[in-house]
């Protein structure tokens, strides 16, 4: 039940396709890197890729007027959750000639623009660029590389830490479920996490995970008896939703993500940036690169809208009664 229209620019001009489509050369065929943290390359391939962020990307650049197989090449590529493999990726597409490279997460941006100084590098998702050291600030950031980004603000962590309270008020211990990779206990978002815990009189209980690896976090999550489950924000996260939802399920607790997807998978609730819009505007990126714009003239677009939703039918199964003034401000609500 849609609350209110989610509300995030697009921007880029997709609704000009056909113009686009006539401004490109005749005869020009196009070849996009398309690299992925975690979801098997199985799933990125095709005109109607099963990720839904592939699949959205992949229409926005056909309604810009690029098809696969006509006047565009996709070279999709997947880490498979082994970061340690995305300079060798960056290199293998840097060799078959792309046009454009575009990545996700701040690691990966980091890799690329250390491997290549050269090809475009388009981030249709990073953290915090700046912090990370990949850009020098978000308004034009010279060199090869520009994008999206995520980031607001650390504070953004506490915010979905409050939300969480709003829909369980007598919640006290909290599992966060946290990238070890990424050391995001130790980062300026864990440390948002644990001010808004000591606000809201909420124990957090650290537990993390490596890629894919989630057999003793979620031991130890059981053992520890957590009344909710807090799952970050990582790049990962998004791969393995699945898994961490089912988890989730059979544990029986309430749990908060910082994407939509988990909550379609029936997860309790989600708040945090539509990442299908972002690989629409990356899109546009890619756009406006292969018609000749320099990267580092193109700013780096922070988000202007958060989007929450909470799943009903799982706040039914579990016995959780949603407090009706946070329905209310939800963006949308599944029954």
């Amino acid at each position: 039940m849609h609350r209110r229209a989610f509300i995030f620019g697009i921007g880029f001009g997709l609704a000009t396709g056909s113009i686009a489509a006539r401004a490109q050369p005749a005869g020009k065929v196009y070849r996009v890197g398309l690299i992925f943290t975690t979801s098997p390359v199985s799933e990125m391939a095709g005109p109607e890729p099963v990720n839904p962020s592939a699949r959205v990307f992949v229409r926005a650049l056909r309604t810009l007027g690029y098809v696969e197989g006509q006047n565009l090449i996709l070279e999709c590529r997947s880490a498979e959750g082994r970061y340690e493999r995305f300079g060798d990726i960056v290199a293998e597409l840097v060799r078959a000639n792309v046009d454009v490279i575009v990545t996700v997460g701040d690691s990966m941006a980091r890799v690329a623009k250390a491997v290549t100084t050269t090809v475009p590098i388009v981030m249709a998702v990073s953290g915090d660029p700046v912090s990370a050291g990949v850009v020098r600030s978000l308004a034009g950031a010279g060199g090869n590389i520009t994008g999206l980004t995520l980031f607001v603000g650390p504070e953004i962590a506490g915010k979905r830490l409050e939300l969480l309270r709003d829909a369980l008020p007598g919640v006290s211990r909290v599992a966060y479920l946290a990238s070890k990779e990424e050391k995001e206990w130790e980062s300026p978002f864990g440390e948002s996490l644990r001010r808004a815990a000591r606000v809201l009189g909420v124990t957090l209980l650290p537990v993390e995970y490596t890629a894919h690896q989630y057999t003793e976090a979620f031991a130890l999550i059981s053992r520890a008896r957590a009344e909710a489950l807090f799952v970050s924000a990582a790049a990962g996260i998004y791969a393995d939703r699945a898994l961490i939802v089912d988890f989730a399920t059979r544990a029986r607790l309430p749990s908060t993500f910082a994407i939509r997807e988990a909550v379609e998978l029936g997860g309790l609730m989600s708040y945090g940036v539509n990442f299908a819009n972002l690989y629409r505007r990356a899109a546009g990126y890619v756009d406006k690169i292969l018609k000749g714009a320099k990267p580092g003239d193109l700013p780096i677009e922070q988000p202007t809208k958060f989007e929450l939703v909470i799943n009903l039918k799982t706040a039914k199964a579990l016995g959780i009664t949603i407090p009706q003034s946070l329905l209310l401000r939800a963006d949308e609500v599944i029954q």
